[in-house]
């Protein structure tokens, strides 16, 4: 199976053609442009510098969240709008599961972390044995001392990924000594992670029936809803 995998869940992006599991041409962004200008030519050039066609791909997968909630949305329309002709099939993955991808030539337990804002950080706790990930807690939105916390009850290797790592730093290495964070090449979600994930998961679906997991609702979705309890007052 060729799959095209994307992600534009955060500040950086990435895109991904896959053989399998092989990855056969990756292209990654962390220059803070906006991803409605970035993307699609990242599709574009991620496929024509492995001489794959987009005819020739089976499948598609994308990361739908949490993380920035036009990020999410800019990267679902476009896997929406890419699958529509053909009827592809896709995947929406996660996007914390995606990062522990990066860690799968470890034996770890690897903590997601995104900067949900308003102190708090989107998480999810994932164990990394003999090149498997397997899902520890859901993902969940909460404090960076909430999932430190947490982190106590695992020895050995843990691995602080995403862009809440370093923003958590400090709390984890008074409530988690055990917790390192990793080199930037390993710490942001990429759409490989993504590809690998929607592969190990066998799910693929109709691009229809594809929906962000945005874990808690955005901020215009929370002033339109006290707007409504300040009208019904």
């Amino acid at each position: 199976m060729k799959l095209l995998a994307i992600d534009c869940s955060a500040k950086t992006a990435s895109v991904a053609v896959l053989d399998g599991k092989t990855l056969v041409s990756e292209c990654f962004v962390n220059a803070g442009l906006t991803h409605s200008r970035t993307l699609m030519p990242m599709v574009d050039n991620t496929l024509s510098q492995c001489g794959i066609e987009f005819d020739d791909i089976d499948a598609l997968a994308v990361s739908s969240g949490p993380g920035s909630f036009t990020g999410v949305r800019i990267g679902i329309s476009a896997i929406k709008g890419l699958a529509f002709p053909k009827n592809l099939p896709c995947s929406g993955i996660s996007t914390l599961e995606a990062m522990a991808y990066n860690f799968t030539d470890e034996e770890c337990v690897v903590c997601s972390l995104m900067d949900a804002r308003r102190s708090q950080v989107y998480t999810a706790l994932f164990k990394v044995s003999s090149g498997k990930v397997e899902r520890l807690t859901e993902d969940s939105a909460q404090s960076a001392e909430e999932t430190a916390r947490a982190l106590s009850a695992y020895e050995g290797k843990v691995y602080l990924c995403g862009d809440g790592a370093p923003v958590c730093a400090d709390v984890f290495k008074e409530l988690a000594p055990n917790a390192v964070i990793p080199d930037e090449n390993r710490r942001y979600q990429r759409a490989y992670g993504v590809g690998l994930a929607a592969l190990e998961s066998g799910k693929f679906i109709d691009s229809a029936l594809l929906e962000p997991g945005y874990i808690r609702p955005s901020q215009a979705e929370r002033e339109l809803l006290l707007k409504k309890k300040g009208e019904e007052l």
